[in-house]
Protein backbone atom coordinates (compact mmCIF):
# COMPACT_ATOMS: atom_id res chain seq x y z
CA UNK A 1 0.00 0.00 0.00
CA UNK A 2 1.49 3.49 -1.00
CA UNK A 3 2.93 5.68 1.97
CA UNK A 4 1.23 8.78 1.78
CA UNK A 5 2.54 10.68 5.01
CA UNK A 6 2.87 14.36 5.30
CA UNK A 7 0.56 14.42 2.16
CA UNK A 8 -3.32 15.60 3.19
CA UNK A 9 -5.31 12.48 2.29
CA UNK A 10 -8.57 12.62 0.56
CA UNK A 11 -11.16 9.73 1.52
CA UNK A 12 -13.85 9.35 -0.97
CA UNK A 13 -17.27 8.36 0.14
CA UNK A 14 -19.30 6.45 -2.36
CA UNK A 15 -22.81 6.21 -0.14
CA UNK A 16 -24.53 7.82 -3.06
CA UNK A 17 -23.08 5.77 -5.89
CA UNK A 18 -25.22 3.08 -3.83
CA UNK A 19 -28.14 6.06 -3.63
CA UNK A 20 -28.87 5.87 -7.47
CA UNK A 21 -28.27 1.84 -7.54
CA UNK A 22 -30.77 1.57 -4.97
CA UNK A 23 -33.54 4.06 -6.60
CA UNK A 24 -33.91 1.67 -9.27
CA UNK A 25 -33.61 -1.29 -7.32
CA UNK A 26 -30.40 -2.48 -10.31
CA UNK A 27 -27.03 -3.84 -10.07
CA UNK A 28 -25.69 -0.81 -11.45
CA UNK A 29 -24.15 1.95 -10.66
CA UNK A 30 -21.11 -0.41 -8.85
CA UNK A 31 -20.15 1.08 -5.58
CA UNK A 32 -16.84 -1.21 -6.04
CA UNK A 33 -16.14 0.58 -9.25
CA UNK A 34 -16.38 3.50 -8.32
CA UNK A 35 -14.00 3.04 -5.32
CA UNK A 36 -11.66 1.79 -8.16
CA UNK A 37 -12.33 4.63 -10.19
CA UNK A 38 -11.25 7.17 -7.30
CA UNK A 39 -7.93 5.23 -6.11
CA UNK A 40 -7.04 5.65 -10.11
CA UNK A 41 -8.02 9.54 -9.94
CA UNK A 42 -5.69 9.93 -6.24
CA UNK A 43 -8.29 9.54 -3.76
CA UNK A 44 -6.17 7.43 -0.71
CA UNK A 45 -8.94 5.99 1.15
CA UNK A 46 -12.80 5.54 0.31
CA UNK A 47 -15.49 5.63 3.11
CA UNK A 48 -18.80 3.50 3.41
CA UNK A 49 -21.37 4.76 5.70
CA UNK A 50 -23.47 1.22 6.13
CA UNK A 51 -26.68 2.88 7.78
CA UNK A 52 -28.73 0.62 10.09
CA UNK A 53 -31.47 0.86 7.71
CA UNK A 54 -29.23 0.09 4.38
CA UNK A 55 -30.78 2.94 2.78
CA UNK A 56 -27.27 3.13 0.19
CA UNK A 57 -24.77 1.08 0.80
CA UNK A 58 -25.69 -2.65 2.05
CA UNK A 59 -23.90 -5.63 3.51
CA UNK A 60 -22.42 -7.00 0.18
CA UNK A 61 -21.12 -3.50 -0.90
CA UNK A 62 -18.90 -4.05 1.99
CA UNK A 63 -18.14 -7.33 1.71
CA UNK A 64 -16.92 -6.31 -2.26
CA UNK A 65 -14.74 -3.43 -0.70
CA UNK A 66 -12.90 -5.83 2.14
CA UNK A 67 -12.43 -7.96 -0.39
CA UNK A 68 -11.34 -6.46 -3.53
CA UNK A 69 -10.29 -3.06 -2.44
CA UNK A 70 -6.55 -1.66 -2.59
CA UNK A 71 -7.39 1.35 -0.35
CA UNK A 72 -8.15 1.13 3.30
CA UNK A 73 -11.68 1.49 3.82
CA UNK A 74 -12.99 3.87 6.25
CA UNK A 75 -16.36 2.21 7.91
CA UNK A 76 -18.75 5.16 8.94
CA UNK A 77 -21.30 3.24 11.53
CA UNK A 78 -23.87 4.19 14.33
CA UNK A 79 -22.84 2.61 17.96
CA UNK A 80 -24.86 -0.46 17.68
CA UNK A 81 -24.42 -3.70 19.00
CA UNK A 82 -25.39 -4.77 14.85
CA UNK A 83 -22.82 -2.38 13.73
CA UNK A 84 -20.03 -3.44 16.04
CA UNK A 85 -20.64 -7.01 15.10
CA UNK A 86 -20.07 -6.34 11.20
CA UNK A 87 -17.27 -4.13 11.85
CA UNK A 88 -15.63 -7.05 14.22
CA UNK A 89 -16.23 -9.80 11.42
CA UNK A 90 -14.71 -7.66 8.42
CA UNK A 91 -11.51 -5.26 10.37
CA UNK A 92 -11.66 -2.44 8.45
CA UNK A 93 -8.79 -0.03 8.21
CA UNK A 94 -10.85 2.61 10.16
CA UNK A 95 -14.22 2.68 11.59
CA UNK A 96 -15.87 5.60 12.43
CA UNK A 97 -18.51 6.27 14.82
CA UNK A 98 -21.62 8.75 13.45
CA UNK A 99 -24.58 9.47 14.89
CA UNK A 100 -27.57 7.81 13.08
CA UNK A 101 -31.52 8.84 12.83
CA UNK A 102 -33.68 6.91 10.64
CA UNK A 103 -35.72 10.48 9.40
CA UNK A 104 -32.44 12.28 8.88
CA UNK A 105 -31.55 12.63 5.02
CA UNK A 106 -27.88 12.98 5.64
CA UNK A 107 -25.56 13.02 9.03
CA UNK A 108 -26.85 16.04 10.27
CA UNK A 109 -25.09 17.04 13.80
CA UNK A 110 -21.73 15.30 15.28
CA UNK A 111 -21.66 12.57 18.39
CA UNK A 112 -22.54 13.49 21.51
CA UNK A 113 -19.34 11.97 23.49
CA UNK A 114 -19.16 14.12 26.22
CA UNK A 115 -22.80 12.50 27.75
CA UNK A 116 -22.16 9.02 26.67
CA UNK A 117 -17.76 8.37 27.87
CA UNK A 118 -18.71 5.20 29.55
CA UNK A 119 -20.79 4.09 26.54
CA UNK A 120 -18.92 4.91 23.99
CA UNK A 121 -15.62 3.72 25.54
CA UNK A 122 -17.08 0.20 26.20
CA UNK A 123 -18.63 0.32 22.67
CA UNK A 124 -14.34 1.22 20.95
CA UNK A 125 -12.32 -0.91 22.79
CA UNK A 126 -13.22 -4.31 21.06
CA UNK A 127 -12.73 -2.12 18.02
CA UNK A 128 -9.68 -1.09 18.90
CA UNK A 129 -8.51 -4.32 19.91
CA UNK A 130 -9.32 -6.31 16.56
CA UNK A 131 -6.99 -3.56 15.00
CA UNK A 132 -9.44 -0.75 13.43
CA UNK A 133 -8.73 2.79 13.62
CA UNK A 134 -11.77 4.05 15.58
CA UNK A 135 -12.19 7.70 14.80
CA UNK A 136 -15.33 9.99 16.12
CA UNK A 137 -17.14 12.09 13.67
CA UNK A 138 -18.02 15.42 16.01
CA UNK A 139 -18.59 18.80 16.04
CA UNK A 140 -15.88 21.29 16.67
CA UNK A 141 -16.34 21.78 20.19
CA UNK A 142 -13.71 21.50 23.14
CA UNK A 143 -15.74 19.37 25.06
CA UNK A 144 -16.58 16.89 22.57
CA UNK A 145 -13.02 16.61 21.59
CA UNK A 146 -11.42 15.91 24.83
CA UNK A 147 -14.34 13.62 26.01
CA UNK A 148 -13.16 11.43 22.96
CA UNK A 149 -9.63 11.87 23.66
CA UNK A 150 -10.34 10.90 26.82
CA UNK A 151 -11.95 7.64 25.62
CA UNK A 152 -9.81 6.20 23.87
CA UNK A 153 -10.49 7.40 20.39
CA UNK A 154 -7.51 7.35 17.54
CA UNK A 155 -9.01 9.98 15.60
CA UNK A 156 -11.69 13.29 15.33
CA UNK A 157 -13.01 13.92 12.12
CA UNK A 158 -15.04 17.65 12.68
CA UNK A 159 -17.91 18.40 11.20
CA UNK A 160 -18.17 20.90 8.60
CA UNK A 161 -21.25 21.14 7.60
CA UNK A 162 -22.18 24.22 9.25
CA UNK A 163 -19.14 26.17 7.81
CA UNK A 164 -20.06 24.82 4.25
CA UNK A 165 -23.95 25.68 4.54
CA UNK A 166 -22.96 29.52 6.06
CA UNK A 167 -21.15 29.76 2.72
CA UNK A 168 -23.63 28.51 0.52
CA UNK A 169 -26.23 30.76 2.13
CA UNK A 170 -23.76 33.94 1.39
CA UNK A 171 -23.57 34.42 5.90
CA UNK A 172 -19.88 35.48 5.14
CA UNK A 173 -19.43 36.90 8.21
CA UNK A 174 -20.61 34.12 10.19
CA UNK A 175 -18.99 31.53 7.76
CA UNK A 176 -15.45 33.13 8.66
CA UNK A 177 -16.02 32.95 12.37
CA UNK A 178 -16.69 29.02 12.27
CA UNK A 179 -14.06 28.59 9.68
CA UNK A 180 -11.87 30.17 12.81
CA UNK A 181 -13.52 27.59 15.05
CA UNK A 182 -12.66 25.06 13.30
CA UNK A 183 -9.07 25.90 13.04
CA UNK A 184 -8.62 26.46 16.73
CA UNK A 185 -10.25 23.10 17.57
CA UNK A 186 -7.88 21.19 14.63
CA UNK A 187 -5.27 22.69 16.97
CA UNK A 188 -6.48 21.78 20.21
CA UNK A 189 -7.75 17.81 19.13
CA UNK A 190 -3.50 17.99 17.75
CA UNK A 191 -2.75 18.56 20.96
CA UNK A 192 -4.45 15.98 22.92
CA UNK A 193 -2.33 13.64 20.56
CA UNK A 194 -5.45 12.81 18.48
CA UNK A 195 -5.32 12.55 14.03
CA UNK A 196 -8.02 14.91 13.00
CA UNK A 197 -9.75 14.38 9.94
CA UNK A 198 -12.51 16.76 8.71
CA UNK A 199 -14.97 16.45 6.31
CA UNK A 200 -19.56 16.79 5.34
CA UNK A 201 -20.44 19.17 3.03
CA UNK A 202 -17.05 20.52 1.62
CA UNK A 203 -17.31 21.07 -2.13
CA UNK A 204 -14.94 23.23 -4.73
CA UNK A 205 -15.33 26.06 -3.02
CA UNK A 206 -15.10 25.58 0.28
CA UNK A 207 -12.55 22.18 0.58
CA UNK A 208 -8.77 25.09 0.08
CA UNK A 209 -9.77 26.98 3.71
CA UNK A 210 -9.94 23.30 5.55
CA UNK A 211 -7.31 21.70 3.12
CA UNK A 212 -4.75 24.43 4.53
CA UNK A 213 -5.13 23.43 8.29
CA UNK A 214 -1.43 22.10 8.93
CA UNK A 215 -3.08 19.63 11.40
CA UNK A 216 -5.56 17.93 9.42
CA UNK A 217 -4.40 14.93 7.77
CA UNK A 218 -7.96 13.63 5.86
CA UNK A 219 -10.90 15.26 4.24
CA UNK A 220 -13.65 12.78 3.57
CA UNK A 221 -15.91 13.78 0.94
CA UNK A 222 -18.69 12.14 -1.05
CA UNK A 223 -21.92 14.05 -2.05
CA UNK A 224 -20.47 16.40 -3.93
CA UNK A 225 -18.33 14.63 -5.93
CA UNK A 226 -20.54 11.89 -7.12
CA UNK A 227 -22.92 15.14 -8.07
CA UNK A 228 -20.10 16.56 -9.85
CA UNK A 229 -19.65 13.11 -11.49
CA UNK A 230 -22.43 14.01 -13.66
CA UNK A 231 -21.29 16.64 -15.56
CA UNK A 232 -17.77 15.71 -15.94
CA UNK A 233 -16.98 12.40 -14.60
CA UNK A 234 -16.35 10.49 -11.33
CA UNK A 235 -12.10 10.54 -12.43
CA UNK A 236 -11.74 14.19 -13.17
CA UNK A 237 -14.24 14.96 -10.43
CA UNK A 238 -12.41 13.70 -7.84
CA UNK A 239 -9.03 14.86 -9.36
CA UNK A 240 -9.92 18.65 -9.39
CA UNK A 241 -10.58 18.07 -5.38
CA UNK A 242 -7.54 16.20 -5.25
CA UNK A 243 -5.86 19.17 -6.83
CA UNK A 244 -6.81 22.04 -5.25
CA UNK A 245 -6.23 20.12 -1.47
CA UNK A 246 -2.60 19.99 -3.08
CA UNK A 247 -2.73 23.77 -4.17
CA UNK A 248 -3.99 24.75 -0.50
CA UNK A 249 -1.49 22.38 1.32
CA UNK A 250 1.65 23.76 -0.94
Amino acid sequence: MTDYAGRLRLGVNIDHVATVRNARGSAYPDPLRAAQIAQEAGADGITAHLREDRRHISDADIDGLMESLNLPLNLEMAATDEMQAIALRHKPHAVCIVPEKREEVTTEGGLEVAMNENRLAHFIDPLREAGCRVSLFIGADEAQIAASARIGAQVVELHTGHYCDLHAEGRFDERDTELARLRDMTAYAHSLGLEVHAGHGLTYDTVKPVAAFAEVIELNIGHFLIGEAIFRGLGPAIAEMRRLMDEARA
